[in-house]
């Protein structure tokens, strides 16, 4: 991997595993703890099972051809396991399996349809992901190598490949490692959470066909079980919204700087303040109509491949996304405009050298909904790649 550092992205924010820890029966609780030390045992290096096999980074295509293998751990913590899934293999009877295949082979189309780009590395990476992780590991993460899906309880948590926009965001933490080597602390942390949620939410727009205005805008809509009163882990149109729940609390995201959550638990609130980011591209994505892969995905995928630093923070990012609205679709035009409102919105406004003036207010989906305890209805996927 050279010098790229590699960060461990998981899915349940660790404010989540620990309300789980502190407020459930014990064999719940054990649950969770377990899954928050192995975290750390992840993170920092001394999980040995991140060492057991050369980064698949080595094996690298210069065009582009969609390669995948799919590993079952068979609920140990060795990785990557025994292949049981890859390439036009016959789909088998696990759903784990399929969907950890098909998650994987829809993000690859989209960066390949939309961006022209090949695998997450740019150069035709494998992507390879183990499911059946463990006996009490209740994630799903990007380990800086392939994909790891563990094992849900079936109350709390449901099976963690059934989420596209789960698995698309966790890649996505793989593209931004190759893209940028952005850093996973405080506010460049939150950013580097924000596009995966950005890229996780088109993939799941595109593979759906749904505009803008028809997302539900829900990160991992399906991963809560039926004993938890929430709708997702994460609402990119109502941050703050997603959960209210007695074991797991109420979402903590803010949707405006105001709000800004300043706290040393999960590296500066990575995955708290990626909430304010979230809510200003939704409201972009909902002044502009239409597919948001079309515009919005251009500029905030160059941003991430052009122009963001490893320490880059708030500011710098949105700088990143106006300066580019302005070079694609012209500088005080209506897109560069609306860019530079929705960061205003949510108080995080970008200089823009005097070249956006103030244009006749839209109106914007601003109002807070209230959190449903009822699923929102499933909308039929696209047959899968």
């Amino acid at each position: 991997m050279g010098n790229i550092p590699q960060y461990i992205c998981g899915v349940i924010p660790p404010h989540i595993l620990t309300r789980v820890a502190e407020h459930t029966s014990s064999a719940a609780s054990g649950t969770a703890r377990a899954t928050l030390e192995h975290m750390r045992e992840l993170a920092t290096g001394r999980a040995a099972t991140l060492l057991e096999r050369p980064s698949a980074v080595a094996a690298t295509l210069t065009t582009p051809k969609k390669r995948r293998n799919v590993y079952s751990a068979n609920h140990t913590l060795r990785l990557p396991g025994k292949l049981v899934m890859s390439e036009h293999k016959t789909r088998g009877k696990d759903v784990e399996v399929n969907e950890a295949y098909d998650g994987s082979g829809s993000t690859y189309d989209f960066f390949a349809s939309v961006f022209q780009r090949s695998s997450i590395d740019g150069r035709g990476m494998r992507l390879d992901s183990t499911v059946h992780y463990g006996t009490s590991f209740e994630n799903a993460l990007w380990n800086g190598r392939q994909m790891v899906y563990g094992h849900a309880d079936g109350r709390i948590f449901t099976r963690f490949t059934a989420s596209v926009d789960v698995i698309a965001h966790e890649l996505t933490h793989g593209l931004t490692q190759f893209a940028a080597a952005l850093g996973y602390h405080g506010q460049t942390g939150a950013l580097n959470e924000h596009l995966s949620d950005a890229f996780g939410i088109m993939v799941k727009q595109w593979l759906l066909g749904l505009s803008a205005s028809e997302s539900d805008w829900l990160i991992g809509a399906e991963i809560f079980g039926p004993a938890v009163n929430g709708v997702a882990v994460r609402s990119m149109a109502f941050p703050g919204t997603a959960y209210d729940d007695p074991v797991l609390g109420k979402d903590p995201q803010p949707s405006h700087m105001r709000d800004y959550v300043e706290t040393t638990e999960d590296n500066g609130g990575v995955h708290i303040n990626s909430g304010i980011l979230n809510h200003a591209f939704y409201i972009a994505a909902m002044t502009l109509g239409g597919n948001t892969w079309n515009v919005l995905g251009r500029i905030w995928y160059a941003a991430l491949t052009e122009r963001l630093r490893p320490e880059a923070d708030f500011a710098d990012f949105v700088q990143a996304t106006v300066d580019i609205a302005g070079e694609l679709y012209g500088h005080g035009a209506s897109i560069q405009r609306v860019v530079a409102d929705a960061w205003s919105d949510v108080g995080l406004s970008p200089a823009v050298v005097g070249c956006v003036a103030k244009h006749t207010p839209v109106k914007r989906p601003h109002q807070r909904a209230a959190v449903v305890a009822t699923r929102m209805p499933r909308v039929r996927r696209r047959p899968a790649r």
